[in-house]
């Protein structure tokens, strides 16, 4: 006899329940599958070549599972409508020294200056730390996704990255800053790094694109303290501009950790959901 309030294998609508359970998750997976080689062909017919098909489909695709649309599958529409797109473009660095590099996007889209530049992070990783500023790099997608990179591999990072001018002065006037997002992210001892990933508006351009909001919605966030965000927008705007020159760019720091603070912080957590958590 099966103990009260415990399912047997002769409990018909419990095994239904579970079959049921079971073939969900099968479906969802199959359609992720061909979502995935889906997308990966409308990437690879714009013309990229099969590595930079994966890295762009890979980051759309992080992008949707993690509920950020304006970074996800509306950016292939986007790609698709793009003039001047020129797949065959390669990044280059430029300078080259121990704590400090150069970048120089090439015309290559900066989804892939960004991978090129967080691959050479891992493979040739810093002593203790390293900027490195890169121009022509846009535009650059959801930046916790880079940085996320960096801290599987152990070190830690900071990214900024600018765009178009789409924040105005919470008392009003002219659009004078990007909406600017800044990623942070610590590695773990755990596995489990924390990333934080905040733009400074109120909605991305990217939800726009999504049609998830109206440029309208294109403000600093915080209501009442909104000069806040527009601050830290404007800074880091400027930040990016006196390393980087004319146009749109990013900038990352890469560093050592000395410590492991992360698995304290979650213990006491006790089980809250943290920035970057699935």
């Amino acid at each position: 006899m099966e103990p009260t309030g415990i399912a047997g294998v002769d409990d018909e609508p419990a095994l239904a329940l579970r079959n049921a359970a079971v073939e969900l998750r099968l479906r969802n997976h199959r359609v992720s599958m061909l979502a995935a080689v889906q997308v990966e062909e409308r990437i690879r017919a714009l013309g990229f070549s099969e590595e930079d098909t994966r890295t762009l489909a890979d980051h759309f695709l992080d992008a949707e599972r993690r509920g950020k649309r304006g970074h996800g599958l509306a950016r292939v529409d986007w790609l698709e409508t793009l003039t001047g797109l020129d797949p065959a473009a390669e990044p280059e660095c430029v300078l080259a020294e121990a704590c400090f590099e150069r970048w120089e996007g090439r015309g290559a889209l900066g989804y892939l200056t960004l991978a090129a530049i967080c691959a050479g992070q891992l493979e040739d990783p810093p002593e203790a730390a390293r900027l490195i500023v890169a121009h022509d790099c846009f535009p650059t997608g959801m930046l916790g996704y880079w940085a996320r990179r960096i801290a599987a591999g152990g070190l830690l990072a900071v990214l900024t990255a600018t765009s178009p001018p789409r924040l105005g002065h919470p008392d009003g006037g002219p659009k004078l800053t990007g909406t600017n997002p800044l990623a942070i992210a610590i590695p773990s001892s755990d596995g489990r790094p924390i990333v934080s990933d905040v733009s400074m508006g109120r909605v991305t351009y990217g939800d726009v694109i999504a049609g998830a909001a109206s440029e309208d919605e294109l403000v600093p966030f915080g209501g009442e303290h909104a000069h806040k965000a527009f601050a830290l927008a404007l800074g880091l705007q400027l930040l990016v501009d006196s390393l980087i020159g004319d146009g749109y760019g990013a900038v990352m720091l890469v560093a050592q950790p000395s410590a492991d603070p992360v698995p304290a912080l979650r213990t006491r957590a006790a089980g809250l959901r943290l920035p970057g958590d699935a």
